[in-house]
């Protein structure tokens, strides 16, 4: 599947944007802050940050749709935000540093996409899926500046997000250390595997998630 179909395939699976868009203005701006908080301040708002905002009426139905929407994934408690794709607070294999804050991405695509999104150096620290070996990428908006291994390779298991995506189809967005491991990886199921290189992972990334930072 080429980056394009790629894109139109995840935007099935998981229609952040169409989502977000669908939203009331006030819920909308908020989803798009919550985005933001990750890259500032290495975390979501809070309750008592989305309390204070402009609109905000009643923070646990605004919380609700959002987690509805699966824009958001909330603590188990359902009082606080965890997660907002492509960031989560819960600790994951693809570690992301970005504007002196270091943050936890959903999946191995999500890392390589917040340097585009917020046109931002990054630099993800993760492992290949297979191996286990150490991955180390450093990234200026759409560009690679270093990879290590320089051969790697970024896979999708496809399926479907059984209502969020974090804890299902997240979980089979990985890195894999060169071609050879993507395609041994691929031939277990390679009608549902899909494998990118770097650069085609991060334009993917870059054409999924950047325009959930549009108003």
């Amino acid at each position: 599947m080429n980056v394009s179909d790629g894109v139109e395939h995840l935007n099935k699976l998981l229609p952040l944007k169409a989502r977000q868009d669908a939203l009331d203005s006030v819920l909308r701006n908020l989803h798009q802050e919550v985005l933001q908080s990750f890259t500032t301040t290495g975390r979501p708002l809070s309750r008592a940050q989305i309390a204070a905002r402009p609109g905000a009426v009643n923070v646990d139905d605004m919380l609700s749709q959002l987690a509805a929407d699966d824009l958001v994934v909330l603590s188990a408690d359902r009082q606080d935000i965890t997660g907002a794709y492509p960031f989560t607070i819960e600790e994951r294999v693809h570690k992301v540093h970005v504007n002196g804050q270091d943050v936890y991405a959903m999946c191995a695509l999500d890392a390589l996409s917040i340097a585009p999104m917020f046109d931002a150096s990054t630099r993800i620290l993760s492992r290949c899926h297979v191996t286990n070996t150490p991955v180390d990428i450093k990234m200026n908006a759409e560009r690679i500046l270093s990879a290590i291994p320089d051969d790697v390779h970024v896979g999708i298991r496809w399926q479907a997000t059984s209502g969020c995506a974090a804890k299902s189809l997240c979980m089979e967005m990985v890195y894999l250390k060169d071609a050879d491991t993507a395609r041994q990886w691929q031939q277990q199921d390679s009608d549902n595997i899909s494998i990118y290189s770097l650069d085609q992972a991060v334009e993917f990334g870059a054409a999924f998630f950047r325009p959930l930072l549009n108003t």
